[in-house]
């Protein structure tokens, strides 16, 4: 896969397809989490404590950028992973890193958002100590699925169409121990954060669904309750779209090792 082009996989036109959605991605993607950055470093009264994860998450996401669909581009327009071992362990470092970090952004603003509104601990005033503690944690926990491959636990190698690099799912190497790699990622980043988020937004919902009914004059409190119940129904679907596809393909690819997958499904 480091070598020539990997035009036997699938149709060359593809790989031009494959780049021009990379493309695609990157022309959307840079100028709103870029601007997002901008605007809030401008701006001082953005710099709110709540609004930190709004910054992480815009830095996860040109990770995303620069790290996976710039790479994934480029080596798309090749046919194959031209930048050899070391550049697919980067490949597949930062754009994981990227994912993980955006992925658990979503978990602490809900956890966030669960202590400001119900207030499971009383006398508690959300502050500018608690929102890094909540970016340290995020990074921490995506670092915590990036590096391992890196030193042996599971590792990057090109999957699909060969132009991009992510977690092998697909063999049982020895020495790599990527059965145990893939256990601990779907629980521990995947089900665990999944069900943080269910449970802090489905607090949220209940919370503000008793003070609707205790103030059931109020139009207010009516209308706020619908544009929380409409917020917690776009997180928690937003959640779903970003990370079910993904977690239930690796999944089922690494549940059926020795089975034949195109390399369009994989990629």
């Amino acid at each position: 896969p480091y070598e020539y082009p990997q035009y036997y996989l699938v149709n060359p036109a593809a790989y031009a397809v494959l780049g021009a959605y990379m493309f695609l991605l990157i022309i959307l993607g840079f100028p709103i989490n870029f601007l997002t950055l901008y605007v809030t470093i401008e701006h001082k009264k953005l710099r709110t404590p709540l609004n930190y994860i709004l910054l992480n998450l815009a830095v996860a996401n040109l990770f995303m950028v620069f790290g996976g669909f710039t790479t994934t581009m480029y080596t798309s327009m090749h046919g194959y992973f031209v930048l050899g071992r070391l550049g697919c362990n980067l490949e597949g470092f930062f754009a994981t890193l990227g994912g993980e970090i955006a992925l658990w952004s979503l978990v602490v603003l809900a956890v966030e958002r669960w202590m400001v509104v119900c207030k499971p601990i009383s006398n508690f005033r959300f502050g500018e100590n608690h929102a890094i503690m909540g970016l340290a944690f995020t990074w921490f926990a995506a670092s915590a699925c990036a590096v391992p491959p890196l030193f042996g636990w599971s590792r990057y190698i090109p999957e699909g169409m060969q132009c991009s690099c992510g977690i092998d799912y697909y063999t049982r190497a020895e020495g790599f121990n990527n059965e145990s790699f893939v256990i601990y990622m779907f629980t521990c980043h995947f089900c665990t954060p999944l069900t943080v988020v269910f449970f802090c937004y489905g607090r949220l919902l209940c919370a503000v669904k008793e003070a609707a009914a205790a103030q059931q004059e109020s139009e207010t409190t009516q209308r706020a309750e619908r544009e929380v119940t409409r917020m917690v129904v776009i997180m928690v679907i937003a959640f779903l779209v970003c990370w079910l596809p993904y977690a239930s393909v690796a999944w089922y690819i690494f549940t059926h090792q020795g089975s034949e997958f195109g390399p369009l499904f994989m990629t």
